[in-house]
């Protein structure tokens, strides 16, 4: 499969004027649309699913490495990277592809697999992104509602999208931070319509220490892996990301973008990333701490949540959930968004013990005005 370098820009004309038909939406793009204050200098950012620690330490310095440097392309590093992580997965680098976060690839996926004749089929609550796609190609949107567990109906999305071009599960979801069991996305995978695919969106995967899917994608199954930098290695404002399948099918999704240039601060960053062994394990473990901490303090007020193991979670508010977000952004706390089918709740993005101490103060002093 044809590298898509500067080289084959030119033979990618078409492919570029048809991806611009369609916005790439993205979660700081999501979050900032449900902002309605200017934010404070001091203000507690727990809205964005971020992660507040940023690049580790060996990033930081890959960057400062590289700085000199970024004045060229440097499609070298893009292969580095791409090989780095196959070897990692015990893949062939021909089934990675590696691309400016996470958002463009899922943006080029739906636009690519769904259209008028093919429904998106994704979970409600769940990640609007994909949605908003569809939607702009003229697919038919199909939400399911999750499990009492949180988790993506597998058998409901089934029988709700006999026409479906994608099946899109989010595990962990956003924004739920739930997890769908593997064994329901091979069950999905093997009752499909012929012609459909399964994207599965790894974002928050880190947080959970949960099996990939990525197996799937090894037994040649039709299904597309997303994972991402920004999450759990906190590179969230440097773009970088992998999509995972098929060789045939990441050239017929990526085609409709053109040439994909990636940052070079960020290829190094997460070249550095990768290579620490212990920076998941260690990072996972500072979330699961902080957010086990707020559960309970929530716990000990008798405020209501949806148990959780990424870094988001979803908080009962009792009654509209965008008056208590405007309430809680008067107190310089800015959480999450709200979703349609749960309107009395709010996210809310783990962030550092101190921002989440911020939090508690707030939130109580909302709940009881």
């Amino acid at each position: 499969m044809p590298r898509f370098s500067r080289r084959s820009f030119l033979h990618l004309s078409a492919a570029v004027s048809a991806a611009a038909a369609f916005r790439v939406y993205s979660e700081p793009m999501l979050a900032a649309a449900a902002r309605r204050r200017p934010i404070g200098t001091d203000a507690v950012l727990i809205d964005s699913n971020e992660n507040p620690l940023g690049p580790s330490q060996g990033a930081r310095d890959a960057i400062a490495q590289i700085l000199p440097l970024t004045g060229r392309y440097n499609e070298d590093l893009t292969d580095d990277l791409v090989a780095a992580f196959a070897q990692q997965e015990g893949l062939n680098p021909e089934f990675v592809r590696a691309v400016a976060g996470s958002s463009p690839a899922l943006g080029l996926t739906v636009a690519t697999l769904t259209g008028p004749q093919k429904s998106y089929v994704t979970a409600d609550p769940g990640y609007e992104s994909g949605m908003a796609v569809a939607t702009t190609v003229g697919a038919r949107v199909v939400k399911v509602p999750l499990t009492k567990a949180h988790a993506h109906d597998v058998k409901a999305m089934l029988a709700a999208g006999p026409d479906a071009g994608l099946f899109y599960v989010c595990t962990p979801n956003n924004p739920t931070g739930t997890l769908t069991p593997h064994s329901d996305i091979e069950y999905l995978v093997e009752n499909k319509p012929k012609d459909s695919f399964v994207l599965v969106d790894e974002a928050y995967i880190h947080f959970a220490d949960s099996p990939s899917t990525i197996d799937l994608v090894k037994a040649g199954k039709d299904v597309i892996v997303l994972r991402t930098f920004s999450k759990v290695y906190g590179m969230a404002g440097l773009r970088c990301g992998l999509i995972i399948a098929r060789p045939e099918l990441l050239e017929k999704i990526l085609r409709r973008g053109g040439w994909n240039a990636m940052p070079v601060t960020a290829l190094a960053a997460a070249m550095a990333s990768l290579k620490d062994p212990n920076l998941v394990a260690q990072r996972r473990e500072i979330n699961t701490r902080v957010r086990q901490q707020t559960f309970q303090w929530l716990d000990q007020n008798n405020y209501s949540y949806v148990p959780s193991v990424s870094n988001c979670f979803m908080l009962d508010t009792k009654r509209p959930g965008k008056e208590v977000r405007e309430a809680m952004a008067k107190e310089n706390v800015m959480v999450g968004r709200v979703w349609p089918s749960m309107p009395n709740c709010v996210r809310i993005t783990v962030g550092t013990q101190d921002e989440m101490e911020r939090f508690q103060a707030a939130f109580q002093k909302v709940m009881k005005a």
